[in-house]
């Protein structure tokens, strides 16, 4: 009776951790090249799968208040949103980037999500081609930036806030329907530009190709900007001077052996822990890549991976891979959690 007493009570135990939401199947693997990665992600972590069947998923951010993540499929103009123990993610918000009346293919609706200081979400509309905020109704947008000395944006692409509130981003041509070759495009380079509290837009650099995810050192001094460029896969380290912009740029991290690897995936999205490594997604994964450069190891989804980005109390990373959302629990925190 005592052995069988036991098994019953494993059963239930095993019952109860499922219906806490501890069922989510595990996929991938984590690769480590040294051992300063297992004091940032547990030996025994796993790679969760929490919901799937998405175009391409983008751009996660965790909402504190409402304790849930949402996150952009491109493709669809949607955002969805997701919350523990659910086994699919909902709608959020739709038209999330394209508000157009004539329908189009291509990428149309929003990327890189990101919140600004009062909370409230900002979103790179690819269909719209600008820089918007949500208000707090949920419902009205307000544009924060589409045009550059009266031209139009090519496709805002990702998002970061500085601490003083000016807001960063990154300009490529994915959202145009024929990309580099739409004739609707009107700028003659794919820029990293900063919008000012006062609503001046300045571009800061035009010179990387396909420029895309983009994330600040912990103090603020360097500006990590990820290519995805076939022929340059890089993330470049700017430093960033006291008025807000940018000096010159040197390569941080050459992601052109991996690409080589046939390992899927670009430099795409950028997150940065409280320590300043740097959590990259490109071929294979998420790279984890210490502030002196050196490549710890990956986070393996065996997808082409966009983007990832903190939740929960700032020490789950959340990731989004292409047609899946999934999330591994680190022993780390991104930086700005306390």
């Amino acid at each position: 009776m005592k052995r069988y007493g036991a098994v019953l009570a494993f059963l239930i135990l095993a019952a109860g951790g499922i219906m806490a939401g501890e069922s989510y199947p595990t996929f991938g693997s984590i690769t480590r090249n040294d051992p300063r990665l297992d004091k940032l992600i547990p030996t025994d972590a796993k790679l969760e799968k929490l919901a799937e069947g998405f175009n391409w998923s983008e751009g996660p951010i965790w909402l504190p208040n409402e304790k849930i993540l949402v996150f952009s499929d491109v493709p669809e103009n949607v955002i969805f949103k997701w919350k523990e123990g659910d086994k699919t993610a909902s709608v959020f918000l739709k038209p999330s980037g394209y508000t157009g009346s004539v329908p189009r293919t291509g990428e149309p609706g929003s990327n890189g999500l990101t919140l600004d200081h009062e909370g409230r979400l900002i979103l790179c509309e690819h269909g719209d081609r600008r820089v918007a905020r949500l208000e707090k109704d949920g419902k009205t947008k307000t544009t924060l930036a589409d045009k550059f000395d009266g031209k139009r944006f090519n496709s805002p692409n990702d998002v970061v806030v500085k601490s003083n509130g000016d807001v960063y981003f990154t300009d490529p041509p994915y959202g145009l329907v024929k990309n580099w070759d739409d004739p609707a495009r009107e700028l003659d380079w794919c820029g990293v530009y900063r919008i000012s509290k006062d609503g001046t837009v300045t571009v800061l650099h035009k010179d990387l190709k396909r420029p895309n995810g983009l994330a600040f050192s912990p103090d603020e001094k360097i500006l990590y900007v990820a290519q995805s460029d076939h022929a340059a896969p890089t993330i470049t380290a700017f430093p960033v001077k006291e008025d807000g912009t940018l000096g010159s740029g040197k390569v941080f991290f050459d992601c052109s052996a991996l690409a080589k690897q046939k390992k899927k995936g670009l430099p795409d999205g950028l997150k940065v822990d409280k320590d300043g490594n740097l959590f990259a997604t490109g071929p294979g994964g998420v790279l984890i890549i210490a502030p002196d450069g050196t490549h710890l190891g990956t986070i393996e989804t065996g997808e082409a991976t966009a983007n990832c980005n903190w939740g929960d109390d700032g020490s789950t990373l959340y990731i989004t891979a292409d047609m899946y959302l999934c999330r591994v629990k680190t022993s780390t925190k991104g930086n700005g959690w306390k």
